[in-house]
């Protein structure tokens, strides 16, 4: 890219001020996008380890029902709180990472009864091939609207507590079909949240990459919990 800016016959007049606004905020955007892409991989790997000691030690699968709701609301929103509060700090990231290796300890309990299928294995990637391409998706069609999506972000939310408050009173009810109606809803809304939450940090509207990780994986984290849940209820076996 030819950066300069001197007059000359190839390039007869200095760009405005304007234009180099332009430039420098599609470049921090951009920055921000990539420290997104790259924190968000880096991620996964606290979330493997928490699967994986809540897998072999089975203390998630120990805090079902009532008290693992509890813990669950306690403990994420404590971290989601912090990471918040530290966001301009060096503390964000490791908070980051401990959110994640929270979330995955938590999602041991589900994983250990999708694997303990006949073709779990399948399952738990099929969820994974199927999370990964929606992102994929989400991140390329947030490249190509030119639309504000801004105003999408109240009604996600809303849809987002309306999904969380009828998730508790499931542990309740304990209704195979509300769940089921729970993880098809949860899919749609958190994989538009991925599309939102990117066409921020591409717009300008998020400059915190940490803050922008933490909304896209709590969104993946979503639809791969709802896709693996769906997966079990109708494509497991048990022999």
């Amino acid at each position: 890219m030819n950066l300069n800016l001197r007059p000359s016959p190839d390039n007869p007049r200095r760009p405005s001020y304007a234009e180099d606004a332009r430039i420098l905020s599609a470049g921090g955007n951009a920055r921000v996008l990539r420290n997104t892409y790259a924190l968000l991989a880096l991620s996964m790997i606290p979330t493997v380890a928490g699967a994986w000691l809540g897998l072999a030690t089975g203390l998630s699968a120990s805090m079902g029902g009532m008290l693992g709701m509890i813990v669950f609301m306690v403990v994420a929103f404590g971290l989601i709180f912090a990471i918040e509060k530290n966001r301009n700090s060096a503390a964000a990231v490791p908070l980051l990472l401990a959110f994640t290796f929270f979330m995955g300890l938590m999602l041991s309990r589900l994983l250990g009864f999708v694997l303990g299928m006949h073709n779990g294995t399948g399952l738990v990637m099929t969820a994974f091939a199927g999370t990964a391409t929606i992102f994929f998706g989400m991140a390329a069609l947030s490249s190509i609207i030119k639309r504000d999506l801004s105003t999408m972000g109240k009604w996600l939310f809303i849809g987002a507590v309306m999904l969380m408050v009828a998730g508790i009173a499931n542990v309740f009810i304990q209704s195979g079909a509300l769940m089921i109606t729970l993880s098809v809803m949860a899919i749609g809304i958190f994989s538009a949240f991925v599309l939102h939450d990117l066409k921020r940090v591409q717009d300008g509207l998020e400059t915190n990459y940490v803050i922008a990780t933490l909304g896209v994986y709590l969104s993946l984290y979503n639809v791969f919990q709802s896709l693996l849940t769906l997966l079990g209820v109708f494509g497991g076996r048990d022999e």
